[in-house]
């Protein structure tokens, strides 16, 4: 009789822990450190649920983002789709949209497809934000439109200008660094070119020319690099800060030899 109560209770904790692993791969895994959810909601169709995560409040600037996909049903997630981003500000008299990066690859990593969305003006009394994410997974195309909050960056991270030699408007986001220090540190900004109110291309014909200043100290710095298009709009190169306090970054846009435009951003720690 024992022996046979003591079978029967390993074949019960055999059950339940096959049931759990089965279980755990069926339901889908909340993204995690760093990470909070901002927007989620059902697709028209109501069969897939989207969930939008950042690590921050979404601000006037770049901001990456990143989409967790589910199964409605079932609450699977879905770890193969194809994912489009289309923010749209909705104001009294007309909308507008903003530059948007789509997922670049078809596979969830960690659970996440991650874009990212250029922001151009706060949510507030001028209107509101919504994010339009359209999905194609398992022969479905569908797509969610969630409500999001933009608030105004307590630093300027999105200049414009218009082109002296086109007459095009550029816009110009802050990407990094997110942690300057003193010495060299990787410098990352992202161009677009406004051809429309609905239509934001990436800029990869401009070349853009650094210079650093501490405007408090009269000086600027030496071994600086400048940003050179890497792709889709980004462009990269090198800062060196001498010492802490309040830099500005000043950037020359040109298109072939002739200056296009000049912005800068306030870098202080």
């Amino acid at each position: 009789m024992k022996k046979y109560n003591w079978l029967t209770l390993w074949a019960l904790a055999m059950i339940t822990f096959f049931s759990t692993g089965c279980d755990s791969e069926d339901v889908a895994p909340m993204p995690t450190i760093n990470y909070q959810k901002i927007a989620g909601g059902l697709t028209e169709t109501a069969d897939i649920k989207v969930e939008v995560y950042s690590t921050d409040k979404l601000f006037t600037g770049y901001n990456p983002l990143h989409i967790a996909l589910f199964d409605a049903a079932s609450g699977k997630q879905i770890e193969q789709a194809s994912i489009k981003l289309q923010p749209m500000m909705h104001m009294m008299d007309k909308q507008h949209a903003a530059p948007a990066e789509n997922p670049t690859t078809d596979r969830a990593v960690d659970g996440l497809f991650s874009g990212a969305v250029v922001f151009t003006m706060p949510s507030g009394d001028m209107g509101s934000w919504t994010l339009v994410v359209e999905v194609e997974a398992d022969g479905r195309k569908t797509k969610a439109t969630v409500p999001v909050t933009v608030v105004e960056s307590a630093t300027s991270r999105l200049k414009s200008f218009v082109s002296k030699t086109d007459g095009a408007k550029y816009l110009v986001a802050y990407l990094q660094p997110q942690q300057p220090k003193v010495g060299v540190n990787d410098l990352e900004v992202a161009v677009y070119r406004v051809n429309s109110m609905m239509d934001f291309p990436a800029d990869s014909k401009l070349t853009l020319e650094l210079n650093p200043e501490m405007p408090a100290m009269g000086h600027g710095s030496p071994n600086n690099v400048n940003p050179v298009h890497q792709s889709v709009g980004h462009y990269i190169g090198k800062v060196n800060f001498t010492m802490t306090g309040l830099w500005h970054l000043h950037l020359t846009l040109k298109d072939g030899a002739e200056e296009a435009g000049k912005v800068y951003f306030e870098v202080n720690f």
